[in-house]
């Protein structure tokens, strides 16, 4: 052990110049950390004389760690910094609310209400005069003309609150998903050794001469300085660009860098550098993330920043490679020519719902505009033929302000049609509804990353899930074992074994096994013990002490630093290895892994009097068919322990490790249980209800695969289904030049159920071959999850990709759109109930909102053309259109789930958004009001013996007879929300209503401001007080709606064969080759229908993407530097740069609708 004393003792280094007493500056880090391979090594030699001198100027023991004192801590914090890079600023409410108003409609709107409110100030000399003609007649009093700014000033009142509703629904999502964000963050831990006790500490907590201990699959937070390594390998391109990974060690390279991944083994490192001064750390504030100047410059350079994925996982892509260079280095100038050549890689498309959101909007707004443009050019002809024509009057110069106050009033009653047409409430709807879901499966175990992933869950047809730990409760014990000849049901008694074999195995075990891996004492007493680290490795340990020996003992004779070698496991190897040097010179070397690979390089095992025997391939293959198969098909994982002695004397190429791994002799086989989760099978079951078809994709052997799977439910007895290991596999859907071919696995993966010893190339195989196929009428929609660092190309392939939050590593999680808090495959299913919920919330919002919009865009037209004014004025308007949308998306969006979600199946990428159900429900809701609202306007009068408001001067007052009819109007809307919470036909609207508190209060509230409305809001409302039997007919005729919602429920659907459906995805022929490789940023199939002639109101209908941006702005995995910048979201969960792909070819076969793979995966697939 070394000397931990002198370690902390401020006297070790009498500089005296350096801050806080360290012996090392934090400029002199930053320095060394900029330096790589080679170059390191000397600096930290010739400078240094050695990482152990750096770790003794650090005041830290490479042993020991730091000692943890809080003062010490901080005192480092204060001279080093804290691990922590500033977030982008958020935008402030000011901005957000500039932003609303950029809202094409609503600008209009402003100025037409500007032009009105000025007009209605402006009384210019002989405006009164009677050649005017009727324009300026029928002003009772002066009171009355004064009175006419009040509309325009309403309208603007309107406007104003709109804004402010939308700035802080804006506002709201942005601090909730900073909140998201935060937790995160505060989740992501990082082992560390402190006081000589290894400890889990929260990212930001790590300080520099901290020593941590890294592993396969683990994200670096912060710079350090390997001490010791086994066969280490790091991704970093996140850094560099450099797909290839790089080993490190000692030796030739031990610089670590923060953001970058750990592919392969395991090792110990210092902490030099952290947050701002971290390789990461520099980039991230050269590339501005402090200043949101910078960004618009970047982004029109046409480079794309990599995302900072969480605090310190910034991973900056682009660009970086110039940084780590001096700017003018040959590479730097070759990577600014690669990225301007490679543009083509296929984007991902929007999800779904957001796609046919569009359309539908498009189709709509075009609609609105038609009808908006006929209205304005009806009334403006009406008027001028009838007083210029019929009255023959002549235009006089003073009578001109009264005729443009006119044109205004119709200019207005247009905008107001096409506010009511353009479905502004949609964009909240759909936030609104993401954002609650969001919320609610957090306590589901969901956390998500990306948005839309809850939604595309919902389409899910295929679920591939691994095996250990989702379907499996990965707690691990070693069950069977085939020891010295003998196969032992149980665990076999510690007298019954051989010393010597006993000696070998536990040797065999604790050596060789990742230090980390450890048995606990349980938290409870009586508590099962806790197991820390690879399951698989517990399981060995706890083995070790069934047979009541002590492993802690053995690592203590023999610490990490005396393993020669160590060939950690890895997907390739599927076996792990460990090299001891002998005190008599040669070495020994102990090998684990599964049974039918390390068997396969036996050729020598031990019998019962420990004695070695000739292992031959019959053997072998007595062996599987005795030992092996029988535990297999308990659902048992078999490994298999072996060693091998290397004479002294000429010491072997360890690189060779075909050599290396062959000649063993075979210690013992062991058959570990993992046993199901009980709630497993009926989650399974739910699914396959649901129409979702479960596939199990995992590592382990065939038989314990099909034995798992058939417990699980997975195959059913009875059913055509295909079992396949990944050589079998491969042969199938391979032609002779080793290409996957699409024909040959659409003949393959329908029936696929059990995909068994696969690789991560496998899986990702299946998955794009899934999602690319076209043999089945819908496109698939395809759930991945993973753990493990390599399935990071399949997950991000996957429509929704689900990492294990317990057992995944940080790669997989990064890779994820959804993690799985509990590692349960349970919650995938909720997961699914979720996203169902969301398109129906959509779907029920919309069935409510179209009709409002059907009802008010004709009511205002046919009002407009036949009265020459709206019967339903502009603040009217705006007051059904904005505030009861707002009300109505809170209250339709919130509904919560209910286990029928999973009774029908998905609805796949294609169908419409408007069932025909729901489009009967629409038009007959739609007929009912319409017969209602022109019964009022023109027979109203003679029912409730009022005047008649119909043809009134201009500036005259509210009238009683057109205050019914908006209050009807209103009451109708209210009614008929109560209808729209159920879109498939049912009968029972009021069903489980009291389980959304939302909706009552919606419901309740906006019938109090109703009230308010209608009884005080005099003119700026154009409503006049009602009397009591007046409220009662108007709410009787609301109430009607119900009962008319009942009697179209009868009407069988399948005979409204005139009935189309709307919102349909796009289709396959839509979308040209051209769209899919062109270099924008993201294909949107409706943008690419305004080019054929672009519509003016558009880019307000595009609030949609606006609303949400914030929301995407802050996904964990897409933040702020391409965030803000870029609409569409899918864009940033896709953090690959185009120029890291190694072989495009291989990525541009991909489909439009799913993201490319990463490099990682380009580059192992591709080639």
């Amino acid at each position: 052990m070394a000397n931990n004393s002198t370690d902390h003792h401020p006297n070790s280094i009498n500089d005296g110049t350096y801050e806080g007493d360290f012996g090392c500056s934090v400029q002199e880090l930053r320095d060394l950390m900029e330096l790589r391979s080679g170059e390191a090594v000397n600096r930290i030699r010739d400078n240094y004389g050695g990482v152990t001198i750096i770790c003794r100027r650090l005041k830290t023991s490479p042993v020991e760690g730091l000692s943890g004192n809080l003062g010490d801590l901080e005192n480092r914090r204060q001279t080093f910094g804290k691990n922590f890079i500033p977030p982008k600023k958020a935008k402030t409410f000011l901005q957000l609310v500039w932003e609303a108003l950029q809202d094409v409609t609503l600008i209009i709107l402003e100025i037409a209400a500007i032009i009105s409110l000025g007009l209605s100030f402006y009384h210019p000399p002989g405006g009164d005069n009677e050649a005017c003609g009727e324009a300026a007649g029928g002003v009772e009093d002066e009171g009355e003309a004064q009175a006419g700014w009040i509309e325009g000033a309403a309208i603007l009142f309107s406007v104003i609150i709109v804004v402010l509703v939308t700035a802080f629904n804006d506002w709201s999502k942005e601090k909730q998903f900073r909140g998201l964000q935060s937790r995160i963050e505060q989740e992501q831990k990082f082992t560390v050794i402190r006081k000589g006790q290894v400890i889990q500490i929260p990212v930001a907590e790590l300080v520099v001469g901290d020593i941590a201990q890294i592993k396969y699959g683990d994200l670096l937070p912060a710079d350090g300085i390997l001490i010791q390594g086994n066969d280490l390998k790091i991704d970093e391109s996140s850094l560099t660009g450099e797909s290839d990974q790089v080993k490190k060690s000692l030796e030739k390279d031990p610089m670590l860098l923060s953001g970058t991944h750990v592919m392969e083994g395991s090792g110990r490192m210092v902490v030099t550098a952290v947050g701002i001064n971290s390789q990461t750390g520099i980039i991230f504030t050269l590339l501005g993330a402090n200043e949101g100047g910078d960004e618009e410059k970047k982004s029109k350079k046409g480079k794309k920043q990599g995302p900072p994925e969480n605090r310190n996982k910034a991973k900056a892509q682009d660009g970086v490679a110039l940084e780590i260079q001096p700017l003018k280095s040959e590479e730097g100038i070759e990577s600014e020519e690669k990225e301007k050549k490679v543009v083509k890689v296929p984007k991902k498309e929007k999800s779904v719902l957001q796609g046919k959101l569009t359309r539908l909007a498009v189709q709509i707004g075009k609609a609105g505009l038609i009808m908006s443009a006929i209205t304005v050019i009806i009334l403006v002809l009406y008027f001028v033929i009838y007083t210029f024509g019929v009255l023959g009057r002549p235009w006089l110069a003073e009578c001109t302000p009264i005729y443009i106050q006119y044109f205004v009033k119709f200019f207005i009653i247009g905008v107001t049609v096409l506010v009511v047409a353009v479905p502004e409430g949609l964009p909240l709807a759909v936030t609104i509804s993401l954002a609650y879901s969001v919320k609610k499966m957090m306590k589901d175990n969901n956390l998500v990353r990306h948005l839309d992933a809850c939604e595309t869950m919902g389409n899910a047809t295929a679920i591939c899930s691994d095996k250990t730990g989702t379907l499996t409760m990965n707690r691990m014990t070693v069950v069977q074992a085939y020891v010295g000849g003998t196969h032992y049901r149980q665990i076999p008694d510690p007298e019954a074994l051989n010393p010597k074999i006993l000696d070998l195995l536990v040797n065999g075990i604790s050596i060789n096994s990742a230090y980390t891996s450890k048995i606990l004492p349980p938290e409870k007493e009586g508590g099962l013990p806790r197991q820390v680290g690879n399951k698989t490795e517990c399981a060995l340990l706890g083995f070790v002490l069934d047979l009541k020996q002590d492993y802690q003992a053995v690592r203590n004779e023999i610490p990490e630093e005396k393993l020669y070698k160590v060939y950690t496991f890895n997907s390739v190897r599927k076996s792990m290895s460990t090299v001891l040097s002998e005190p008599g010179g040669g070495f020994r070397m102990y090998s684990k892994g599964a049974s039918e690979i390390i068997l396969r390089k036996c050729t020598k095992i031990l019998d019962q009097g420990s004695e070695v025997c000739a292992f031959k391939s019959r053997d072998r293959d007595e062996m599987v068919k005795k030992v092996i198969e029988p535990m297999a098909c308990d659902g048992l994982r078999t490994i298999c322990l072996a060693y091998r002695d290397f004479p002294a004397g000429s010491e072997p190429d360890w690189d060779n490790e075909a050599d290396i791994l062959s000649d063993l002799t075979c210690i013992a086989v062991v058959g570990i249980e993992d046993p199901v989760r009980p709630e497993v099978p009926e989650a399974i079951q739910k699914c396959q209800r649901a129409g979702i078809t479960v596939r199990m994709v995992t590592g382990d052997n065939i038989n314990t695969a099909r034995a798992i799977a058939t417990k699980c439910g997975i195959l059913q007895p009875g059913e055509d289904f295909l079992c396949l290991e990944g050589k079998e596999f491969n042969t199938l859907i391979r032609n002779e030049k080793g290409e996957v071919e699409q024909d040959k696995l659409d003949k393959v993966w329908p029936r696929l159920r059990v995909l068994a010893r696969s690789s991560p190339t496998d899986k990702h195989t299946l998955v794009k071959g899934i999602i690319d196929s076209t043999v089945v009428e819908q496109r698939q929609v395809v759930a991945v999850t993973g753990d493990g660092t390599n399935d990071g190309p399949a997950l991000k392939k996957a429509d929704v990709g689900f990492a294990m939050g317990i057992a995944g590593t940080d790669v997989a999680k990064e890779a994820s759109d959804i993690i799985l808090t509990d590692d349960n495959f349970t919650s995938i299913v909720k997961a699914v109930m979720w996203g169902r919920n969301v398109y129906d919330s959509i779907s029920k919002f919309l069935q409510f909102q179209l009709t409002v919009n059907v009802v008010a865009v004709i009511v205002a037209f046919t009002g407009a053309c036949i009265t020459q004014d709206s019967p339903l004025k502009a603040v009217q308007m705006l007051w059904v259109n904005l505030i009861m949308d707002t009300f109505a998306s809170l209250a339709l969006a919130t509904e919560p789930p209910t286990e029928s979600l999973l009774l029908r199946k998905p609805y796949g990428r294609n169908k419409p958004l408007i069932s025909r159900t729901m489009m009967k429900n629409i038009l007959g809701h739609a007929v009912y009001q319409l017969t209602i609202i022109f019964t009022l306007l023109f027979a109203g009068e003679k029912f409730f013996d009022i005047d008649s408001g119909r043809n009134v001067p201009l500036h005259s007052p509210p009238s009683e007879h057109y205050t019914i009819v908006f209050n009807t109007f209103v009451m109708m809307q209210l009614f008929n929300e109560i209808n729209a919470r159920k879109i498939h036909g049912e009968r029972n609207v009021f069903e489980n209503i009291f389980r959304n508190p939302i909706f009552c209060a919606v419901v309740v509230g906006t019938f109090a401001a109703q009230i308010v409305i209608v009884e005080f809001g005099g003119k700026p409302f154009s409503c006049s007080g009602l009397t009591l039997s007046q409220w009662f007919w108007c709410i009787f005729i609301g109430v009607g709606e119900l009962l008319w919602g009942q009697l179209i429920c009868t009407v069988p659907t399948s005979r409204l064969k005139f009935l189309k459906e709307a919102g349909h995805g796009p289709m396959k022929e839509d979308i040209t080759h051209e769209e899919l490789t062109e270099g924008a940023d993201e294909i949107d199939h409706a943008e690419m229908e305004l080019r054929k002639g672009q519509i003016l109101w558009f880019r307000g209908l595009n609030r949609i993407q606006t609303q949400m941006d914030v929301v995407y702005t802050f996904q964990t995995s897409g933040t702020s530097l391409q965030g803000a910048l870029r609409r569409q979201p899918s864009t940033i969960s896709q953090h690959l740069d185009a120029k890291h792909v190694s072989s495009p070819t291989h990525v541009a076969l991909s489909s439009a609708t799913s993201p490319p793979a990463t490099s990682a995966a380009a580059a192992s697939v591709g080639n």
